[in-house]
């Protein structure tokens, strides 16, 4: 073994355990991109469907309207 290389119990070396530490946070982000991708989604399509049943109950006003 290399004196250079420092190791954990696990047998790991110190640039093993940098690079387990640099995916694991790459993945974190990813993650976090995904959930706000998730997030804007579900926020436009809520937005969608309030303008669609705004635009369902003025309908129904004007109909009403008519009615009378």
């Amino acid at each position: 073994m290399n004196t250079h290389q420092q190791t954990n119990p696990n047998g790991l070396t110190a640039m093993n355990l940098l690079h387990e530490n640099l995916a694991r946070a790459q993945m974190s982000a990813r993650l976090g991109e995904a959930q706000q991708l998730q997030l804007g989604y579900r926020l436009a399509r809520a937005r969608r469907l309030s303008r669609k049943a705004e635009e369902a109950a003025q309908q129904a006003r004007l109909a009403l309207a008519r009615a009378l």
